[in-house]
């Protein structure tokens, strides 16, 4: 007898985050995290969809604004990935389902003397902008996580950028 819906946890936390591309896409845009006590890791900009955000799409508008102080166009669902949420300390969100929608985007504009919101207001450890070869040595040179975002992008460069191709519609 097969698992029925209602005994899957729930989903708690929506986030989005942006497969985002430039130098005529030969570049991924990730952050490089570094928190006490724990080896550097690689993120794509984004976040958490907040209450105020009408849609996915706002919430990846707004992420990347806060933390890279950028526009992006394109923004096109390229991946999604659905892990358990454990809170963090002091997180008001419960334990159950965290889906992550990622993006392919292309960058637009970059500021970093722009970036807002709590990355920089209370930042728990560092968080460096950098720009990555979009190759599959490239991606494979650092610990980008989600692991199987890492994977898919190192298998489907051409796919992603094609998810940009102006005859998509």
């Amino acid at each position: 007898m097969g698992t029925r819906m209602t005994d899957a946890p729930p989903v708690v936390k929506r986030t989005a985050r942006a497969i985002l591309l430039a130098g005529n896409d030969t570049e991924l845009i990730v952050i490089k995290r570094t928190k006490p006590d724990r080896p550097p890791y690689w993120i794509t900009p984004g976040g958490g969809v907040e209450p105020s955000d009408t849609t996915v799409l706002d919430a990846l508008h707004r992420e990347v604004s806060e933390e890279l102080g950028a526009r992006i166009t394109g923004a096109v669902p390229a991946f999604v990935d659905t892990v358990p949420h454990v809170p963090e300390p002091g997180e008001r969100t419960p334990p159950g389902l965290k889906v992550q929608h990622f993006f392919v985007c292309r960058l637009t504009a970059m500021d970093p003397a722009l970036r807002h919101g709590p990355e920089v207001t209370e930042p728990r450890g560092e968080y460096e902008i950098v720009r990555l070869p979009f190759t599959p040595d490239g991606l494979g040179a650092v610990d980008l996580v989600p692991f199987t975002l890492r994977g898919y992008l190192i298998r489907n460069i051409a796919g992603v950028r094609a998810l940009l191709a102006p005859d998509l519609g």
